[in-house]
């Protein structure tokens, strides 16, 4: 699968947020919250959840009133949560390749210790299409394994 970077306005997202930063922290504070607050806009409160995270954060360093910053900061953890979970979802697959791959170098006891990883990580996937076959692989693989 391929991530492909979410774009606003032809200019990539991450770049307009490293300008801003440049700006805060050259001084410009007040630069520097108004161009936050355009890209906010601009992705909306429902966006990208690292860009949401990146700006929220940002964002909250350029407030001159605790209960904004806050307000901001309240944003970025609820937005790094929303990561969090969806990196989650990925880990039953990442131990399950990398199991994979130290089976195929020989190493049975770094595969099986990832195998039991990948079990672990199986428990919080749906019982879907994707949940099914990852299991079925992380049988198979933990079968070939038994000695």
């Amino acid at each position: 699968m391929e991530l492909q970077e979410p774009d606003a306005g032809g200019i990539a997202v991450r770049t307009r947020i490293g300008q801003a930063v440049l700006l805060h922290h050259g001084g410009d504070r007040e630069e520097a919250r108004g161009r936050f607050l355009g890209l906010w806009e601009e992705i909306g409160a429902d966006g990208d959840a690292f860009h949401r995270c990146a700006l929220a954060h940002y964002l909250a360093d350029t407030q001159d009133d605790p209960a904004d910053e806050l307000a901001w900061d309240l944003r970025a953890l609820s937005a790094a949560e929303e990561l969090l979970e969806s990196v989650r979802s990925l880990y039953p697959s990442l131990h399950l390749n990398i199991a994979a791959d130290y089976a195929k170098l020989g190493c049975p006891e770094a595969a099986r210790s990832h195998l039991g990883r990948a079990r672990s990580a199986a428990e919080g996937l749906p019982y879907d299409g994707h949940g099914t076959r990852v299991r079925e692989a992380i049988r198979s693989l933990e079968a070939g394994l038994e000695p």
